[in-house]
């Protein structure tokens, strides 16, 4: 019974477009920020390195690193202050938390990009025109 009251209460302050982002990528965060009478897009760039929560409780981890030190962000997915997310690339990885970034400097935070399978053949297909291309000249 509470859960589904929960779940009805919590159903109108659920955003509308889903966020469509993963553990590992890459990604631009953009935060409305409101200064007196004005509103502007700031940008929050790094790696999302956790997901935690469920429902309107949900948020994420943002790390990047800024002047040689490490600087962290939680964002509520659900939050009306994210404009949206820029997903820049898609991180291999093998785990849901990526704390262990936190150790690492410089290239070692580098994560290996992670190809799916219809941007692979789409890649090969490129590849078979340009060859057919330069091969007829």
């Amino acid at each position: 019974m509470i859960p589904k009251l929960l779940e009805l209460v919590e159903s109108k302050h659920i955003r509308k477009d889903k966020l469509i982002f993963e553990i590992g990528d890459t990604v631009d965060v953009h935060t409305k920020i409101q200064e007196g009478d004005k509103e502007r897009i700031q940008i929050f760039s790094g790696i999302v390195i956790a997901r935690r929560g469920g429902g309107t409780r949900e948020n994420f981890v943002v790390r990047r690193i800024v002047a040689g030190e490490g600087v962290e962000r939680t964002f509520p997915v659900n939050s009306p202050k994210i404009a949206k997310i820029e997903v820049k690339r898609h991180g291999k990885v093998r785990r849901a938390k990526l704390f262990f970034l936190r150790d690492r400097v410089g290239k070692a935070t580098k994560l290996v990009e992670r190809v799916d399978a219809a941007e692979r053949e789409a890649a090969n297909q490129a590849k078979k025109a340009a060859k057919k291309g330069g091969a007829a000249s």
